[in-house]
This record gives C-alpha cells, sequence and structure tokens, in this order.
C-alpha cells in the first residue's frame, strides 16, 4: 500500500530552474532513494514533500489524502540532515527526547522512547554522554534515533552519510536499512552518490535536471539503464555505437557482437558493455583481441584499460585472483551476452 503519492509535481524558479511533473509513490515501510548529481531537484523535491516549500502545481498525497497544503507541523514526517543539528549543550538523552518533549508526551513514556530510539541505533548505554565527546559515526546515530523517536510516519534524510569518513560510511551503508527496516519506518533518502543509493534503497528514483529518468530497484537500474547519460551516471561509460542486424546481433565497431535475447530494441543505437561483461579467454562468444594501455589494483579488482586497433577504449573488472596481463600485451576477450545492453543514446 502507498503511504506516500506525488502527482505531477510541479515547481518553477525566477532563475529558469525547473521541478517538471514528478510522479512517483513510496510503499509502506519501504525505502525510496533519490539519486541524482547535484542541483538536479533531489532537496527542492525533499522539502516539498515536508511542506517547507510549496508547489506551483501538483498533489502530495498520504494514504490518499492530500496533504499538499498542509503546514509541516501537522504532516507528522521526520527531516534529518546531513549536518545532524544536535544541541551542543544537552546530553544524548536530552537530544533524543527533544521532540517528544515538544509533543507534550509524559516522562514515563519520553524515557521508554529515548531507550528504544538508542537501542536502535546501537547507541544504549549512551544516554548521559555529552554529545561533544562522540564521534561523527556516533553523533550520525544519535540525530537519526533524534528521528525515529517520535515515530514518524515518514522518515526523510538529506545526504545521511555525506559528513563521514569512508570506513565509517561504509560501516553505516550496512548497517543503516538494517536499522531502518527493523523500526518498520517509511523513508525517502536523498543522495548524490550510486554507492549509497544502491546499498541503502529498496528502490531509487533517479533524477536529471528537475526531472525523473528512471525508477527501479537497484539491481533494475544496473542491468538495464533507461539511457546512455543513466548509464554513465552510474559509472558505466563502455558505449559504443551499435547497429541491430539480426535476432540478438548487433554490429558495432568491434564487429558483430551476440547480446543477450529479447534486447534487440529497434530504439536502441549505443550498446552499453558492462565493465564485469569480459573474461580472460580465447573461447566463448564474442571474441575480441586488445592491448592493455592502463591497469590498476582497486582492492576487490583489477581494472584493466584496453584499446581495440581502431583506436576505442574500454575499461574492465577482474577478480583480484585472475592474473590480468602487464601493460602493452595483446590479449583476447570474450564478452558475455549477458553483459552487453542496446541503450537509447541521450545528451
Amino acid at each position: 500500500m502507498a503511504i506516500l503519492q506525488l502527482d505531477r509535481i510541479h515547481k518553477s524558479y525566477p532563475d529558469g530552474w525547473t521541478l517538471t511533473d514528478v510522479s512517483f509513490t513510496v510503499e509502506k515501510g519501504e525505502i525510496v532513494g533519490l539519486l541524482g548529481p547535484s542541483g538536479c531537484g533531489k532537496t527542492t523535491l525533499l522539502r516539498l514533500i515536508a511542506g517547507l516549500e510549496s508547489a506551483d502545481s501538483g498533489r502530495v498525497l498520504v494514504d490518499g489524502r492530500d496533504i499538499t497544503d498542509l503546514p509541516p507541523h501537522r504532516r507528522g514526517f521526520g527531516l534529518m540532515f546531513q549536518e545532524y543539528a544536535l544541541f551542543p549543550h544537552k546530553d544524548v538523552k536530552d537530544n533524543v527526547a527533544f521532540g517528544l518533549r515538544m509533543k507534550g508526551l509524559d516522562r514515563g513514556l519520553i524515557r521508554e522512547r529515548v531507550l528504544e530510539s538508542l537501542s536502535l541505533v546501537g547507541m544504549q548505554g549512551f544516554e548521559g554522554r555529552d554529545v561533544s565527546q562522540l564521534s561523527g559515526g556516533e553523533r550520525q546515530r544519535v540525530a537519526l534515533a533524534r528521528s525515529l523517536a517520535p515515530q514518524p510516519r515518514l522518515l526523510m534524510l538529506d545526504e545521511p552519510l555525506g559528513a563521514l569518513d569512508r570506513a565509517l560510511r561504509e560501516r553505516l551503508m550496512h548497517e543503516l536499512p538494517q536499522i531502518l527496516h527493523q523500526a518498520g519506518v517509511t523513508v525517502i533518502t536523498v543522495t548524490h552518490d550510486q554507492e549509497e543509493a544502491f546499498a541503502i534503497a529498496d528502490r531509487v528514483v533517479l533524477m536529471r535536471a528537475g526531472e525523473v529518468v528512471q525508477i527501479g530497484m537497484p539491481e533494475e537500474l544496473y542491468r538495464r539503464p533507461a539511457s546512455t547519460w543513466v548509464a554513465r551516471f552510474l559509472g558505466l561509460t563502455n558505449l559504443i555505437d551499435a547497429r541491430v542486424v539480426g535476432s540478438g546481433e548487433v554490429e558495432t565497431p568491434l564487429g558483430r557482437l551476440e547480446i543477450a535475447d529479447g534486447d534487440t530494441r529497434p530504439a536502441g543505437n549505443q550498446l552499453l558493455i558492462r565493465p564485469e561483461a569480459a573474461r580472460l579467454e580465447d573461447q566463448g562468444p564474442n571474441r575480441v583481441e586488445l592491448i592493455v594501455v592502463a591497469r590498476s589494483f582497486r582492492g576487490g579488482y583489477y581494472q584493466l584499460d584496453v584499446r581495440h586497433r581502431n583506436g576505442l577504449e574500454l575499461t574492465f573488472n577482474f577478480f583480484p585472483q585472475v592474473d590480468v596481463p602487464p601493460v602493452g600485451e595483446t590479449l583476447t576477450l570474450s564478452l558475455d551476452p549477458r553483459g552487453l545492453s542496446l541503450l537509447q543514446k541521450s545528451d
């Protein structure tokens, strides 16, 4: 059941920037990620949902009820910003309890909610700790506990991991969706980082220049990007011209290639070759001879930059266990048809 529905939201500004015809739903208990480059309208849309700004047209519905003109304090939503905005003069429990006291709840229920929220985020036992003594990750958890304590019907997170160092960010990308699902809260999270959106969200709304360009589960966006712009934004840069010449076959600058059945859409004029599609073998389909121009070890994989004799350059990833050849060596790769997709070319 959809708890939130955005119906053709439009917002324009004097400088010409526009949020155009945005529509999507958020199901109860779902984590939806708003993903896109800086300036695409993610935070503006979040503020419209929260009621901090007003749309020029369109509707915001919650449980089927139109709340477009409802003030923020009556929407029952929670909002957590990247900066956390904790009170430095209050300890952990008082920071978490702040919103509950503003609602006028009795002391017993406030204490119960505070302890429950801190337990959810793994901060039990920190109730009396001064927030200035906490690490960045601990402060982020306290801010999250404060947002969860009032039990909002919808929780909105604006770049929740943006202020953390790499190690903490990696850890919380794994833990945050578990915390949110355990709390049973419905969430919209905003980020410009594809890895973060894919790790946290059940479903992703990808935006560009004030418009929604694709909606789907993270796996769907990666496997079937809607356009070359989407592919490039997701870090998929192996894009070459292609022409359908038969069932499951395309003609390309690399020669005739076999692609997965059912993926010969007439509208597709660009072929995406995913970085994991290559195999270091001279057997199998789609054999291509290439020269290694660069190689780098990325921890979990090797990245190999290769060049075709026609000058076309591609990048592929290989597991560390694979014996990748040195720079300057010629090699034959086999390209898995399941890693090739036709896309519509976009600017």
